[in-house]
């Protein structure tokens, strides 16, 4: 003890070196490799123990205020910010929102610490974790593409729940996404067109066993009778890909795409505050706002990968994806020139003789935009007409099955207000706020 100050073991462990220098045991370069100091800065060091006694070894700035600390006002403006606009947000994000929107350069630790002070945040424990084999990123960027889909409810109740499709690139986490409704092949086609504009063709995708990417159930084919298409067994997304000289890999469980299964939980939290932030609340409005995001993300996230060489093969003239990602049937044109797809009857118009046509097979291209096109055998677009539109008969999977089963609600909504209320005209003006479903007869 040193007055009102208790010395630290190393200041004390300086005395007793001091105290044998002092008294010639030891020399100035044993003292200075002892308390790992320069000789010169033992001599310094001796002259203030000789004139000051132990007291000169404490330092001067203990016990007072650092000229470094934070104002008190400054403090209380981060925690009003906090409580007002990011309650719910974490330290991290928090932080991130505190120095790109408000300017204030605290560090990490000072919110977390104040937040958790307020009662803002509380620190979680941490679960004990299942072990998994750790995979070895890929080497090049382009190598390997993990594709995932993300059903949530992003808008937090201001929309409809959606789903995001998600694509990262094994070796440097560069991401890309889209909204859209529901998980669909077509969905998948607009996000992976996206991708091959802007970097190229990769060498694999990296996938679950969702119906989307592979036939889940036995195909039954007869080997006496051996089909010409060579794409026999694939569905839509694994046709196109091999089209692409694109393979696709499998998956056995999710944690095997741990990468895309961790930034989807990554975006359940920072992607649905951003947005709350900026009101956004449909899939319009989401997907307008994503290239922002991605590129701020990407450079939050994204890593250098081992190898410089991009494995991308780019996009040459002998390519034509709008005629690869889509959907791809074939029909039999009927005597009169007609054909059935997706529930339309299609009229073909030509100015050649219509018997060249009759019976012949043609193939129809459906697009992620609607648009629909036929082909001849040859390759050459046919012009065509509407004539009717039919009922559908399609089977519906689960993915599908909730929006379709909302749609008939809301139709039906709609004809219950028209038959209560027949002097209102627009029944889309109303909102969720002030119109709920309610079935005819209901009290």
């Amino acid at each position: 003890m040193q007055g009102h100050f208790v010395m630290k073991n190393n200041e004390a462990n300086k005395i007793e070196v001091l105290e044998r220098l002092k008294r010639k045991e030891i020399k100035q370069s044993q003292a200075a490799e002892l308390l790992g100091i320069s000789a010169r800065q033992v001599r310094r060091t001796l002259k203030k123990y000789e004139l000051e006694g132990a007291k000169g070894l404490i330092h001067k700035g203990r016990g007072k205020q650092s000229n470094r600390k934070i104002s008190q006002e400054t403090i209380d403006k981060t925690i009003k910010i906090i409580s007002k606009k990011y309650r719910d947000f974490g330290p991290t994000l928090a932080h991130e929102k505190l120095i790109e929107d408000h300017k204030l350069k605290l560090s990490l630790s000072t919110v977390r610490s104040q937040m958790v002070s307020v009662g803002l945040w509380k620190s979680k424990k941490r679960r004990v974790a299942h072990v998994h084999q750790l995979r070895e990123r890929r080497s090049c960027f382009g190598e390997m593409i993990q594709l995932d889909g993300s059903p949530h409810d992003w808008f937090e109740g201001r929309g409809d729940k959606c789903n995001l499709n998600v694509s990262v690139d094994d070796a440097t986490s560069i991401f890309s996404f889209r909204f859209s409704k529901v998980e669909t092949t077509q969905d998948y086609f607009r996000l992976v067109e996206e991708y091959f504009n802007q970097y190229g063709l990769p060498l694999a995708f990296y996938v679950d066993k969702h119906s989307i990417f592979r036939v889940n159930t036995p195909v039954n084919l007869d080997l006496r009778k051996p089909t010409k298409d060579k794409y026999e067994g694939l569905t839509q997304f694994g046709r196109a890909m091999a089209e692409l000289g694109i393979e696709l890999i499998f998956a056995n469980t999710p944690q095997a795409k741990g990468r895309v299964e961790r930034v989807n939980q990554t975006l359940q939290d920072r992607l649905v505050k951003e947005m709350r932030l900026d009101n956004i609340s449909s899939i319009k409005e989401a997907n307008k706002f994503l290239p922002k995001f991605i590129k701020k993300f990407n450079k939050r996230f994204s890593a250098k990968p081992k190898s410089k060489i991009n494995m991308h093969r780019k996009l040459d003239k002998s390519i034509d994806l709008s005629k690869i990602l889509c959907i791809k049937e074939t029909r039999v044109v009927s005597k009169n020139l007609t054909l059935q797809y997706n529930n339309t009857i299609f009229q073909i118009k030509t100015k050649r003789s219509a018997y060249t046509l009759r019976k012949t097979t043609v193939t129809i291209c459906e697009r992620h935009d609607g648009t629909t096109t036929i082909w001849d055998s040859r390759g050459k677009p046919l012009d065509y007409t509407t004539i009717k539109k039919l009922p559908s008969t399609k089977a519906t999977n689960s993915k599908l099955l909730n929006n379709k089963m909302d749609a008939i609600l809301v139709k039906q909504a709609k004809n219950n207000f028209k038959k209560r209320n027949p002097w209102e005209s627009d029944f889309d003006e109303l909102t969720n706020d002030n119109y709920y479903y309610k079935p005819i007869g209901a009290v």
